[in-house]
């Protein structure tokens, strides 16, 4: 090994201690806390892209997601799960040409009949351009933006709850 190979691989191994001294964790599956081993997820829509990625996000960390609120250790309430657009640029003829997509979720945690997360709610909002003479692309546009602010939401949801 040459002394210019040592030396990058003294380098990079450097960085590495750098990086894991300080926290650094590669962007994954979060590490969720004992008390939500069994977690109940309490939604009115099951449905929705929202649910679907937590509830994918808590089993990848571990926590068996249960169907029954009797065998949950922890009861993850979503108490708002909405999304929509709504206009924010017209034409001179009067035709919407950009929309503000947005995504809004309150949610709390409760064990044991106490509330160990207060309800928060976050909102994610995205504006995207709509051309009517491209409608089946811009509605496609419009459903892939939604599932990305709802994936966007999962991950901060999943690391607020990493942190209890």
């Amino acid at each position: 090994m040459s002394s210019s190979e040592r030396a990058s691989v003294i380098v990079c191994l450097g960085a590495l201690l750098a990086l894991s001294a300080c926290g650094f964790r590669l962007q994954g599956s979060q590490t969720f806390p004992e008390v939500m081993a069994t977690t109940y997820i309490e939604a009115e829509d099951r449905y929705s892209e929202f649910y679907r990625g937590l509830r994918l996000a808590l089993e990848q960390g571990g926590v068996a997601v249960t169907d029954s609120v009797v065998a949950a250790t922890a009861v993850l309430r979503i108490e708002q799960d909405q999304t929509g657009r709504s206009v924010l640029t017209v034409s001179s003829r009067n035709v919407p040409t950009e929309y503000d997509v947005y995504y809004r979720i309150t949610y709390s945690v409760w064990a044991d009949g106490a509330e160990i997360l207060p309800s928060r709610s976050l909102t994610k909002r995205q504006d995207f351009t709509f051309d009517s003479t491209q409608v089946l692309g811009k509605s496609r546009e419009e459903e892939v933006l939604r599932e990305a602010i709802a994936q966007d939401l999962v991950r901060q949801v999943a690391q607020q709850l990493a942190r209890l």
